[in-house]
């Protein structure tokens, strides 16, 4: 049944404008520049320069003069697009909150290109040749071919019309894995070295031993277990070591170090710099963030000639609309770009006089617990603003160039009830471990008791949690004779 009611709601929704000014605050500053230029060519009301003054208004009065002369001479329809209809040029398949993700596109050869080059060397069939593209094309990024024989023969039978046998196709797989760089076409790491080791001159006894090592005693190495090697070998600590430093100079991804050259390389510019003057904190922003934008004199000029214009025709009237809506557009590009700049040197200042210790001295234990709840009250904005500012703008600092983001941090009681930085706990924890013996590392539980010693109550498991934070393997496994 249908039924009619009447209801009351109170909504908050962001104008277009203010969307789109949450997405230039968001940008850093290499995005910033592209969105400039992005701006500059779509819109002809924009143009880049400052503003001119008054008195510089005043010397060029002659220049005025000649432009009112053209101005007169200015036809309005040169401005107006024919009969068709603006929607037919236009499409509204994307709601205002999409954001344009640009793919950018790397020259140089890919690492599979540079294989098939390799592959069109080899003595091979057709049927060969068409096979080993295919595995090639299997190959992931590290240079791993994941899929099983059947699945790479079942794909050529359907995909190319091969029909093969899984020996036929590790026949050809044994092809390339005699390419370039060493350990392309393994399906696991243990084959990935035994190919690199066997490339090796086998008259040095630490690459035999390494041979061995890989070939039979591969799970009790990642284990870390050397003594059972050392035992089963019969070899001494030292003779083991040097086997260990053989594996250790392999390359576990091969791949990558063929794809390094074909990826864009992407630089950190930072957005803001800091400097420590005469004792007090200085901080900038980069002058790349501040691009000097103006309204476009000629526009500003047809408006003033339509204005003193006594006939107005429709073709000037709709022409004035659209160059109306430019100004606005122009003037209001200009304005969110200077909003921006004070949003985020304002965000920065706070930041900065927050950790003003760690800033003064680079100590990162100096640094104190800070959520982005703190900032935003402080500058009397909302949190997701503050949030936008710091995900992904960097600061140059005497002590390094760093994200805003790492410089935000959960508090952590000591004993004596005093409230430090999460951070400051994993910086002593890192320079725990940096200075335990190699040849007995700590275990988890004995760390969170070193922990406890210095007055920080944090259990086994939060220890655990913080170490896989930065990447610091398990105490086994940072094991070394």
């Amino acid at each position: 049944m249908l039924k009619q009611t009447l209801q009351q709601k109170l909504l908050q929704k962001l104008s277009p404008q203010q969307i789109q000014l949450m997405k230039l605050l968001q940008l850093p500053t290499v995005a910033l520049e592209q969105r400039v230029k992005e701006e500059l060519e779509g819109n002809p009301a924009l143009d880049e320069g400052r503003e001119r003054l008054e008195e510089e208004d005043d010397v060029d009065n002659h220049e005025n003069e000649d432009s009112s002369e053209a101005m007169e001479e200015f036809d309005f329809s040169d401005y107006m697009d024919d009969d068709t209809p603006d929607y037919k040029y236009s499409i509204s398949n994307k709601g205002r909150d999409d954001e344009d993700k640009d793919i950018p596109y790397s020259g140089g050869s890919t690492f599979h290109e540079r294989l098939k080059a390799q592959i069109s060397l080899q003595k091979l069939s057709e049927k060969e040749r068409l096979i080993a593209e295919h595995l090639v094309g299997s190959l992931d990024d590290s240079g791993y071919l994941r899929r099983d024989l059947s699945s790479v023969e079942d794909d050529l039978a359907f995909t190319l019309n091969i029909m093969t046998s899984q020996e036929e196709i590790e026949q050809v797989l044994h092809y390339i894995q005699q390419l370039d760089p060493a350990g392309v076409g393994a399906r696991d790491l243990q084959e990935c070295l035994k190919i690199q080791i066997r490339r090796k001159n086998h008259e040095r006894a630490s690459v035999q031993i390494a041979n061995k090592i890989i070939d039979s005693y591969f799970d009790e190495f990642t284990k870390k277990h050397y003594t059972k090697i050392i035992d089963r070998l019969e070899i001494e600590n030292d003779t083991l070591k040097e086997a260990i430093d053989e594996i250790l100079r392999l390359n576990p991804k091969p791949g990558n170090s063929m794809n390094s050259s074909g990826k864009a390389v992407q630089v950190v510019v930072p957005d803001f710099n800091l400097q420590i003057k005469d004792g007090e904190i200085d901080i900038s922003l980069n002058g790349r963030n501040a691009p000097q934008l103006r309204v476009s004199n000629e526009y500003r000029g047809m408006i003033d000639h339509y204005q003193k214009s006594d006939k107005k025709s429709k073709t000037e009237k709709d022409a004035m609309t659209f160059v109306k809506q430019k100004l606005d557009s122009a003037k209001w590009f200009i304005d969110a770009i200077k909003q921006r700049q004070n949003t985020l040197l304002q965000t920065m200042i706070t930041i900065a006089d927050f950790q003003k210790e760690y800033f003064l001295e680079g100590d990162e234990t100096k640094l104190k617990p800070m959520i982005l709840k703190d900032i935003a009250e402080r500058i009397e904005m909302d949190i997701s603003t503050v949030s936008r500012v710091v995900n992904s703008k960097y600061v140059a600092t005497p002590y390094g160039t760093f994200l805003l983001k790492s410089f935000f941090s959960e508090s952590l009681s000591t004993e004596d009830g005093e409230e430090v930085s999460t951070r400051e706990v994993k910086k002593i924890l890192t320079d725990i471990i940096e200075g335990e013996s190699k040849k007995k590392p700590f275990t988890d539980e004995k760390l969170s008791q070193m922990l406890r010693d210095k007055k920080y109550n944090i259990a086994r498991r939060t220890v655990a949690k913080y170490r896989e934070q930065l990447n610091i393997p398990v105490a086994r496994l940072r094991k070394e004779l």
